[in-house]
């Protein structure tokens, strides 16, 4: 899901934003009218201020021929961006629109687990095995040091498994779990829990970070246990609702919810909806939505998440300071790794000096998408999204992050206007 992804400051499966910002501002003439140059359209209020931004996505849109794009931006806590990017597209994307963010998904699913925490529901240092079964196929062993692993190591990718893409993800190997099982695809959680409960762990828990979709589909199912909700009810209404956020939603693999936009790639692949072996559109049945939920899930636009990075900031009403600060604790014993950063729960975090001393952010990738979501050190946040992340051209789609960096340091005066009544109800 996350696909390897190398910045200028990060390495591995996660972008490293890690550069600082700029300075004060002013609202630049323009209004909300789409303004179209051939095919290309930009929608949302135009801000002169932030030309760099719009300028940044349409080189890097139509160097890789994206159809579909958006960008938030907030400064110092108010929204002083939003807009949506078309190119060759059949509809202008409104800054509103609702596109798959991936791992992006997987900051909410640690933030539930943390809530339920903070609720005195459960604790960060329990065993998985407290919550749930893990009962092998016929003639397999479950790994003893399962109850070693707990929601704590689960949520920092410290849990013991080594399944990210570079080696056996079964979040992406529907097929091989359904002829183990002798069970018809599309797979449920519970088939790939069964599954993986005869799989021995790679690594002892608490000993190595390693990225693990896994592991986040265990914590959704957590979520649930605990609260006696579904996962997405859970989120919606203890996270987002109290935030104003109400357009965010898990998706569909076939069917869109209304406003959400077209995924595009260039592959090709059997459908895991079905045993029928039908050859689909990649972002159209080659993984399932459903599966994915917890880690990889959601639906949401730009400025929805932004507004959902408001939920870590100080004063928040859906996480506490103790429960903020358990998200971006190191992992126990291993601490930064060489390139100066570390995964807490559900970010990826760089310690840096001054204002609130770390930069966040994640990366999400899925075939018909590429997502980052960043949060600076000095009040700057960004969210962009897009409807692709493979072309032809074979150029990085990592390189946003840099791109964006770059286009905050080119904005001498920073707006004091702020937009977030235009998108959400007070």
């Amino acid at each position: 899901m996350d696909g390897t992804t190398v910045s200028r400051r990060g390495f591995g499966k996660l972008v490293g934003a890690a550069a600082g910002a700029g300075a004060l501002g002013a609202l630049g003439v323009g209004a909300t009218a789409a303004q179209a140059v051939g095919t290309w359209t930009a929608t949302g209020t135009t801000v002169a201020a932030l030309s760099a931004f719009d300028n940044a996505m349409k080189a890097f849109m139509q160097a890789r021929s994206i159809s579909a794009g958006q960008l938030a931006v907030t400064y110092q806590g108010r929204l002083v961006l939003a807009r949506g990017y078309s190119d060759n597209s059949p509809q202008p994307i409104q800054p509103t629109s609702l596109f798959r963010v991936a791992s992006l998904s997987k900051s909410l699913t640690a933030a539930a687990l943390v809530r339920l925490a903070q609720d005195g529901k459960l604790s960060l240092d329990d065993p998985i095995t407290k919550f749930l079964q893990f009962t092998p196929p016929a003639g397999q062993v479950a790994d003893s040091r399962l109850p070693q692993v707990t929601l704590r190591r689960l949520l920092q990718h410290t849990g013991g498994w080594n399944l990210d893409l570079t080696a056996f993800d079964p979040l992406f190997k529907d097929q091989v779990i359904a002829s183990s099982l002798g069970v018809p695809m599309e797979l449920t959680h519970a088939d790939v829990i069964r599954y993986m409960s005869g799989q021995p762990l790679s690594h002892a828990p608490g000993s190595t970070v390693s990225y693990s979709n896994y592991g986040y589909l265990l914590a959704g199912r957590i979520v649930e246990k605990v609260s006696g909700l579904p996962y997405e009810t859970y989120v919606r209404q203890k996270l987002l609702t109290p935030l104003g956020i109400t357009r965010m939603a898990t998706g569909w693999t076939i069917s869109p919810h209304s406003g959400e936009v077209g995924y595009e790639s260039q592959y090709t692949g059997p459908t895991v909806l079905d045993n029928s072996g039908t050859i689909v559109n990649a972002p159209y049945g080659t993984f399932s939505m459903r599966l994915h939920d917890a880690n990889g899930g959601w639906l949401a636009s730009a400025v929805d998440l932004v507004r959902w990075a408001r939920a870590f900031e100080s004063g928040s009403t859906v996480l506490n300071s103790t429960s903020t600060a358990q998200v971006f604790a190191t992992p126990a014993g291993l601490g930064v790794n060489p390139d100066g950063w570390y995964y807490g729960m559900g970010w990826a975090v760089r310690p840096v000096t001054g204002g609130t001393g770390r930069n966040i952010w994640h990366t999400g990738s899925f075939a018909g998408t590429y997502s980052l979501m960043v949060r600076t050190y000095n009040g700057l946040s960004w969210a962009a999204v897009f409807n692709r992340r493979d072309d032809p051209s074979g150029l990085s789609y990592a390189a946003i992050d840099s791109a964006l960096w770059t286009a905050a340091s080119a904005v001498t005066s920073w707006p004091t206007h702020d937009f977030w009544s235009t998108y959400f109800t007070p």
